[in-house]
């Protein structure tokens, strides 16, 4: 198979290349996790099925789609609201799943009118978007992690995250006091590449909604 006929698709690593993998051995007879295990090569070719599996930073999967280092690929929904791109999202795969939330410190009490809350995220446009709907004039401070223990440190009076069982922010005494986003992982796709193969993508397109479907049911 000739190199320009290869569709690459680009999974993020950790728990969502397992998951996702999962999709993929179902509906196309491949496991891309199995086929990357033991080796130090970030991508690896299937001939069978004509396609070529990258393992990168969840954080970059969007970006290599949008300008064409991929065909296809695998991303949160965080990421994609975050940093809007032009891509195509056929599929909600299902997998992922967690919540963006607003938590504050147990028994903290309400700020005097008028006063703007510190926010602290590495959300900025989702969480300045969320709270300019609800008209609150927040200031957003922007940290890369260990976002839970800015409210006890004095940086923050709230925190925009994500969680999956709430256990990180009871630990570290906070509450969450409302949803921003329901998050799960997205089939995303290059919109050059889906003129280029458009047949073949519709048709993976499809298996992996039926392998999806499958595994709700």
């Amino acid at each position: 198979m000739k190199a320009s006929e290869i569709i690459t698709v680009a999974f993020p690593k950790g728990r969502l290349l397992s998951e996702a993998s999962a999709l993929f051995e179902t509906a196309v007879g491949v496991s891309p996790a199995k086929l990357l295990s033991g080796t130090r090569k970030l991508g690896v070719v299937d001939r069978r099925t004509g396609l070529r599996f990258l393992s990168i930073r969840a954080a970059d999967v969007a970006s290599y789609v949008e300008h064409g280092a991929a065909d296809v690929g695998v991303c949160g929904l965080d990421v994609l609201r975050e940093e809007p791109r032009d891509l195509y999202e056929p599929l909600d795969l299902g997998i992922g799943r967690c919540r963006m939330i607003v938590a504050r410190p147990r028994g903290a009490r309400p700020l005097p009118r008028g006063v703007a809350p510190r926010v602290a995220t590495k959300y900025g446009r989702i969480a300045t978007e969320h709270f300019a709907r609800k008209s609150i004039p927040a200031e957003i401070i922007h940290l890369h992690g260990s976002i839970e223990v800015a409210p006890s440190l004095g940086l923050a009076d709230a925190i925009v995250d994500i969680t999956e069982t709430g256990e990180t922010l009871k630990a570290n005494g906070l509450v969450i006091e409302e949803t921003v986003l329901e998050i799960s992982a997205r089939l995303v796709v290059n919109r050059v590449a889906l003129k280029l193969h458009g047949e073949r993508l519709r048709r993976l397109v499809a298996a992996l909604r039926q392998a999806c479907d499958a595994g709700r049911g």
